[in-house]
């Protein structure tokens, strides 16, 4: 994931850990809405918002990058993801606020699950750089 310049990435909290998005993928950060909820099989799915005319999925990762333990969301992060052929929102319920962030990622060692694309070092923290589609597809999948 090295390219010879900083990136620029939004981080946001789940409960006590932080993790990061590249910049390019979010298109804002929403207050709470009237979430719609339906019966369903998707683990993550937790229901559709309606935001600027678009019905957005929302996709709950937190039970699956910190378990199930995770404070309540207080904001939806709203990041672009690529779904088949076409780019879509997806709303990401988040536990507070988010904050811009630049840096160059490395690589993730060891043992890391594959949605995890890089691993950004700032201030002696290492935060977890998500694919979206890679985690979307795995907890699809599963």
């Amino acid at each position: 994931m090295s390219g010879g310049g900083e990136n620029s990435f939004v981080l946001f909290p789940l409960g006590s850990r932080k993790f990061a998005l590249p910049a390019e993928k979010v298109t804002e950060l929403a207050k709470p809405d009237r979430l719609q909820t339906f019966p369903h099989c998707t683990r993550l799915l937790t229901g559709v918002l309606t935001r600027r005319g678009r019905i957005v999925p929302v996709c709950d990762v937190a039970q699956v990058l910190v378990g199930p333990d995770t404070p309540p969301r207080k904001f939806y992060l709203i990041a672009n993801r690529k779904f088949e052929s076409r780019q879509e929102w997806t709303a990401i319920p988040v536990s507070g606020e988010c904050e811009l962030a630049s840096g160059e990622p490395v690589a993730p060692g060891g043992r890391q699950p594959e949605y995890i694309s890089g691993l950004l070092s700032l201030n002696d923290e290492m935060i977890q750089v998500l694919d979206l589609e890679r985690l979307m597809a795995m907890e699809a999948g599963a």
